[in-house]
């Protein structure tokens, strides 16, 4: 039996949760379909000694922004995973767990969703899966012989989780490097393929990058102010919020015994051959805190505010590196591999050509040209903050009162 409901929220993350809190401020009927059997499913998958990589203030999910006593402390995993089951329970949230939406389908009156459960028909159905569906593994990670042990970065726990031996890290976006850097700061041995990811630093002249991504308005630009529609894929840059937050930087990571190395080309059963990339990627990495300073003492100086002068370290440790072209597996003794590499996302569930030459949908702040569809909580939606408990809730708040204004029930 088919069952009909107003609006249907598909996914119950971040931007699930905080669509449902503006629909019953509305007195919406709807139903968060979840397929995963708790809340906070993608928190829950992180590392153990996971935090947020931005600071406790940003955490503005709507009607639950944040009240604790230390804002510029960086929430671990296990308080971010409370928050979201405290969010769903304070505000009973109609969630269904266990429910795998299969397809959405435009028919008369909406849209039919079906699940491998029921089928549902609803006027509105709203895409909150996010960006990072699954994990991101190159083909040739077959080619590695049977004898290492390799996961993606969603299926690290921690140190002790390996077995004995060297650890080749690829991608040092956000994820690879706080892997990497537990990793080497336990006495591992670590190798690091390093990705094109740039480096911020973790305060500069007396407020954390984020307060100044926040008052320069850096947070707020929008989509549309990207180099290319492809930058929104772009790795999130190196930092941590482990131990108060601090910097991360690849020339400490060098100078720290970390072999650093440029992309892998291929593997060739126990050697992975690289890419003589690793100085390009490297300046890549420096040119984007150059930048970022830059901006903000720019900014400091145009509108008179008073900031302590501060200088930050330029290290080349990194530049002054061996460059290695290939890495026997054996003779170094590495026994894991750990895939930093991102995440696939695939919206074909959805049975519209709602989408561009990338997959990612055709919106504008997650309205989209088909009445009664709408995405939430997917990274540049709209801003840089769209993706993030900072900004998630404004972009839901947006669509929810398009929901409301177009008169479709």
């Amino acid at each position: 039996m088919t069952e009909h409901i107003d609006t249907i929220i598909v996914g119950g993350g971040q931007g699930g949760l905080s669509t449902s809190y503006h629909l019953l401020r509305q007195e919406r009927e709807h139903v968060i379909l979840e397929q995963a059997d708790k809340s906070a499913k993608a928190w829950r998958e992180r590392w153990d000694s996971f935090t947020l990589i931005t600071p406790n203030w940003t955490i503005r999910l709507p009607g639950a922004e944040y009240q604790g006593d230390d804002p510029d402390g960086f929430m671990a995993r296990e308080e971010v995973v409370a928050y979201f089951d405290e969010y769903i329970e304070r505000f009973d949230l109609p969630i269904r767990y266990g429910i795998r939406v299969t397809s959405v389908e435009p028919i008369e009156a909406g849209y039919l969703v079906s699940t491998d459960e029921a089928e549902f028909e609803a006027a509105n159905v709203v895409i909150a899966t996010g960006l990072y569906q699954q994990p991101r593994i190159p083909p040739f990670s077959t080619h590695l012989p049977s004898a290492i042990r390799q996961l993606h970065s969603s299926e690290y726990r921690n140190p002790e989780a390996l077995p004995d031996g060297a650890v080749l890290v690829v991608g040092s976006a956000q994820s690879g490097c706080q892997i990497a850097e537990e990793l080497y700061l336990v006495g591992r041995k670590v190798y690091l393929s390093v990705s094109g990811a740039g480096r911020l630093p973790r305060r500069y002249r007396g407020k954390d990058v984020t307060w100044w991504f926040d008052e320069m308005g850096i947070a707020d630009r929008t989509v549309d102010l990207l180099p290319s529609p492809a930058a929104k894929f772009a790795g999130s840059a190196h930092g941590t919020g482990k131990d108060g937050g601090h910097t991360i930087n690849l020339h400490q990571f060098a100078r720290d015994g970390v072999v650093l190395l440029g992309h892998i080309q291929s593997v060739q059963e126990d050697r992975i051959v690289l890419a003589p990339d690793l100085k390009e990627s490297l300046a890549n990495a420096d040119k984007l805190e150059v930048d970022i300073v830059k901006q903000v003492d720019e900014y400091i100086e145009k509108i008179g505010l008073d900031a302590p002068i501060e200088t930050i370290p330029e290290l080349r440790d990194g530049y002054e590196a061996e460059l290695i072209l290939e890495v026997d597996l054996k003779s170094v003794g590495i026994t894991s591999v750990i895939w930093a590499t991102g995440y696939k996302f695939d919206f074909s569930l959805v049975k519209l050509p709602a989408f561009d030459e990338d997959g990612y949908p055709v919106q504008k702040r997650g309205v989209t040209e088909y009445p009664g569809l709408y995405f939430v909580g997917l990274p540049f939606l709209h801003t840089l903050k769209s993706g993030l408990l900072f900004g998630v809730g404004d972009d839901a708040a947006h669509v929810v009162s398009a929901i409301a204004t177009s008169g479709k029930t």
